[in-house]
């Protein structure tokens, strides 16, 4: 298990010390290893349920891939409940056969503590493997309502809703802000925003929809009526949220942005009543910046991929 180790006295993320955690007198067990379990349940449950919103779900054993008639491709997953034969590299080649027969990347995603024999399975059938710190804000840990306000002169960080002018560039920053990944200050700045929003209409029109009907949450460091950097909680599911898609333009980095994005949304989940908040980073050194918010790296999140066709 990645992260610290748990010293005796400790909250496990996302839980509190006043769970319930012991067993029958004569056999303790292991509280602290049940209360992990039940975390990573929660968001497996997350994971599995929020995909089935807007696709159907299609059943090949220990994996199942979600299929979407319109919008952005979904992705395979370790069917959840299975409790037949370990996953194998031939599993993997049966989901990536029918990926290539609907034309969207052969694409799965799991998170590693949950789903071990996987990463095994899934390297046999090919498939590239990129490993992400996944970090989990303790539930007795308060929202860090006051990193979302440290931002500089003529930011501010909104939550915006399906009218807000700021909608369209929120949408289309985290695109411009991936194609130039890392931390460090960069080249694309606020002149490549006109063009994306006009490319990208249709992700604009079907964001606004989801923030409409109270499905999504999105939230926006915003200066002179665009936004430098943004994030959104997709959706909720057995009390667990994700904090996602958090990103800055590059010419705008090294400003306290995205964290002030993340720290609002944060906020956002504990007003929603969420028991569980976690998001998967890019890399380590974007997880110690997330630390400092109070969220603790718990797990590690695993995506794999097929060649590109």
């Amino acid at each position: 298990m990645a992260g610290r180790t748990t010293q005796k006295g400790d909250s496990l993320p996302g839980m509190t010390h006043t769970d319930d955690v012991s067993g029958p007198a004569d056999d303790p067990g292991d509280p602290l290893g049940d209360l992990l379990g039940g975390l990573l349940d929660r968001i497996d449950h997350y994971q599995d349920a929020l995909p089935r919103l807007d696709a159907r779900a299609e059943d090949f054993g220990p994996l199942t891939l979600f299929v979407r008639d319109g919008g952005p491709p979904l992705h395979a997953r370790p069917t959840r409940g299975w409790r037949g034969h370990t996953v194998t590299a031939d599993d993997v080649d049966r989901v990536r056969a029918r990926q290539r027969e609907l034309g969207v990347p052969e694409v799965f995603e799991w998170v590693d503590d949950s789903a071990p024999g996987l990463r095994a399975a899934a390297g046999q059938a090919g498939l590239t493997l990129d490993e992400r710190p996944l970090l989990v804000l303790p539930e007795d840990t308060p929202a860090p309502v006051a990193a979302a306000r440290n931002v500089p002169d003529g930011v501010t960080v909104r939550t915006l809703t399906a009218d807000d002018p700021a909608l369209s560039t929120a949408v289309v920053t985290p695109h411009l802000a991936f194609a130039e990944l890392g931390t460090a200050v960069g080249a694309t700045g606020t002149e490549r925003l006109a063009e994306a929003v006009r490319v990208r209409q249709a992700d604009i029109a079907r964001t606004a929809a989801r923030v409409r009907a109270g499905r999504t949450t999105l939230v926006a460091a915003v200066e002179h009526g665009v936004a430098l950097s943004s994030g959104l909680l997709p959706g909720t599911a057995a009390g667990t949220t994700e904090i996602c898609a958090v990103a800055t333009l590059p010419a705008a980095r090294r400003r306290g942005l995205a964290l002030a994005v993340t720290a609002a949304l944060a906020a956002e989940a504990r007003a929603l009543g969420l028991r569980t908040v976690f998001l998967c980073t890019t890399d380590e050194t974007v997880a110690r910046l997330y630390a400092r918010l109070g969220f603790r790296r718990t797990a590690t999140f695993v995506e794999g991929r097929g060649a590109s066709r």
